[in-house]
Order: C-alpha cells, then structure tokens, then sequence
C-alpha cells in the first residue's frame, strides 16, 4: 500500500457540486459521463496510475472510484474528494476472486483498516522474494485484518508480485546499474505513472534509502 498525498479535487467536479441550490443537490449517484471519468482520471493521476490498496495497474476499464469511508455511513458526504480512491477491479470476470475496494465493499474499521492516506502506510507491510505480503511487524493487527479483508494475500496477487519482481533479479545489471534502474522503477514516468507494485520493489530493493 503506498502513501497517497491527496490534491485539490478536479475543477469540473467543484464547479458542479457548486450549482447545488433550494431546488437541486447533487448526489453521488447523478455522477456520470465525461464529469465521473474526468473524476476518476484525476484520482487515478493522483495515485500515479496503481490501485489504491494492491498496486496492480489502473485502467479506465478496470477500477472503480472507491469510498474509502464508505457511503452508506450516513456521516459519510459521499461527493468528500478527500475520502475518494480509485481502486482496481470494475465489472468481474467469471472465476475472476474479488479482491481490493471490490472485496472490503461496506466494511471500515478505523482501528483495523491501514489507510493510504497515512504516511505511515508504507512501512506497515513487508513482502518475500515470492510475491508474498505480510505483517511487517508480526503483532501489527491491523496489518494483518487488512491483508485479509482486502485480499491482498491472494494468489493472483501474489502471482501478479512474482512477475514485478523477476527484472530486479538479472545478475547481469552491476550495483550501479542495478541502484539506477531502481530509482527509475520508483520515480513517477513521463506520464506520471509508477510502476506496479511499488511499495514491494521499495522494499524488496531500496530499503530506507528509498
């Protein structure tokens, strides 16, 4: 799970929310077209184009626009930029396992769900040369609830880890080759995107200099 510094909500979205009157208000549910895509591209650049929980890449075609406190808590204001993610997962395929905002659905617990809003985040997760994640403090609670309840122990992710992994393993690469690519691999590219999985290659490759 990687840090999410939030940014000022996408001007369209304001301005909408802005002709809100005696007679209209708007809802989260009037959302559609051109305004809910330019909202969900704007989170999406925002995060640097990776899943706000799994890493995985985001496309307009697979990711949904996620409450992190959700929106059936009558204190939650579901049009509150500040509690929207983009999440990977839209519509599943047959067979396809559920897993990130598609899987945690309703549930928040603030004392057992790491947010990515917090700083912290990053360092609360390790991860194996196998794609595995984990606690990285073995009593952190509230790391392993996450890890169930958003699956992010799952085998496709695992898998998905795996083949994240496999380049930083080319024994050809000198250390400073090696510590060049990296940096790259962490290191927003030219069309703001970081690479999947982000939050594993840091740790797996980087450690603290990262």
């Amino acid at each position: 799970m990687k840090h999410i510094v939030k940014h000022a909500e996408p001007q369209p979205f304001s301005q909408w929310k802005a002709l809100a009157n005696a007679n209209w208000q708007p809802t989260y549910d009037q959302l559609s077209g051109a305004l809910k895509k330019a909202l969900k591209i704007a989170l999406m650049d925002e995060q640097g184009w990776i899943c706000c929980y799994c890493e995985s890449r985001l496309t307009d075609d697979h990711s949904h626009i996620e409450h992190f406190k959700p929106q059936s808590d009558p204190d939650v204001d579901p049009l509150d930029f500040s509690n929207l993610l983009c999440s990977c997962q839209n519509q599943l395929k047959k067979g396809e396992p559920r897993h990130c905002g598609n899987l945690k659905d309703n549930w928040f617990d603030p004392n057992a769900l790491i947010s990515p809003f917090d700083p912290s985040c990053e360092r609360r997760f390790a991860f194996t040369g196998d794609g595995r994640i984990k606690p990285l403090i073995e009593t952190d609670q509230a790391a392993t609830e996450t890890i169930y309840k958003l699956g992010l122990g799952i085998p496709k992710l695992n898998a998905m880890r795996t083949k994240a992994i496999e380049p930083f393993l080319d024994e050809s690469l000198c250390p400073d080759e090696f510590q060049s690519f990296v940096s790259g691999y962490l290191a927003r590219d030219k069309s703001g995107r970081f690479g999947e999985f982000w939050t594993t290659i840091r740790y797996l490759f980087a450690g603290e200099a990262a």
